[in-house]
């Protein structure tokens, strides 16, 4: 099984031409990201706070008929966090926050399993960034890292992420016990602004991740795995917009080696360039599917097959 921890929120989408009638969309990065291996037939469970209010229900439901195991699934009091989510008219979005005191941080130790007996655990965005939780759930992916591969995408939030270079540390000891990290160009153009990329992901490669791309929008992605680097074009697709397109791409990246035996520390130590560049063109063709439909709505395998 693979674990998915963090935030599950709503995205209240509001189109730019017409903003009295937002839509309500099951969201949150971590959330995406279990909702795409679940519909694409992996066993996954998710990890993350839910209150029992109308919110709360809609994200359990979707959860749940995405064929996500909620058995680690907190029952949360404080209430669910929103991000105002801008669309425009190109399908590129734009993101405000309300996350004041809201149940995805407030994470405690003993509400994580102390041995989930996962093959891997995904991570990222705002749980992992965000206190008093982010803490709380960085230590537990530490722990859990040398015998789970963990994998991670910063998936970043500038307004709510304060001082960039506390938070550049923190990306720095996620990616000191993640295997695989999945980030776009844009978060680490905020995160080390000027820096190159592919020597970025080179850097990660020695320091011992199996597995680094880099999402670089229209321009397809780049990767280094098994001491190659080879780029990968983004799958052809009419775009409505661009939401939940990096979590779809997280999802099915780790769906294909799951599938293939290369996910958890054994096997993703024996894959080869030209099997990470095939499971890189899988998930690319997954994200450019959840980018034809409104809202983080990957895939299904039936549509796939």
């Amino acid at each position: 099984m693979i674990g998915v921890v963090g935030e599950a929120l709503i995205d209240l989408e509001v189109a730019q031409t017409d903003a009295r009638h937002p839509i309500a969309h099951p969201g949150g990065s971590p959330m995406n990201v279990a909702v795409t291996l679940g519909r694409l037939g992996s066993d996954v469970a998710f990890l993350g706070r839910l209150l029992s209010d109308a919110f709360g229900k809609l994200l359990r439901t979707h959860l749940t008929e995405s064929n996500v195991d909620l058995r680690w699934a907190v029952d949360a009091a404080e209430p669910t966090s929103l991000a105002i989510v801008s669309v425009a008219l190109g399908g590129s979005a734009g993101y405000a926050f309300h996350v004041q005191g809201t149940a995805d941080w407030q994470w405690s130790g003993w509400e994580l399993p102390a041995d989930p007996d996962l093959e891997a655990v995904h991570a990222g965005s705002l749980a992992l960034a965000l206190e008093p939780g982010g803490e709380v759930v960085g230590r537990w992916l530490e722990g859990l890292a040398t015998g789970t591969t963990i994998s991670v995408d910063p998936n970043v939030r500038p307004a709510l992420l304060g001082d960039r270079d506390g938070y550049r540390d923190n990306v720095d000891r996620w990616i000191s016990f993640s295997s695989i990290v999945k980030v776009s160009d844009e978060d680490l153009e905020w995160i080390w602004p000027g820096a190159d990329p592919d020597e970025l992901a080179g850097r990660w490669v020695d320091k011992g991740c199996k597995l680094v791309v880099v999402t670089r929008g229209g321009r397809g992605s780049l990767a280094h795995c098994g001491g190659e680097r080879f780029e990968v074009p983004t799958a052809k697709t009419e775009i409505v917009d661009t939401v939940g397109a990096g979590d779809a791409l997280s999802g099915a990246l780790l769906d294909w080696l799951s599938r293939h035996d290369r996910l958890d520390q054994q096997g993703l130590a024996r894959l080869s360039a030209d099997e990470a560049r095939e499971a890189v063109e899988f998930a690319s063709r997954v994200a450019a599917i959840t980018c034809s439909r409104a809202g983080a709505n990957p895939p299904r395998r039936s549509e796939l097959d």
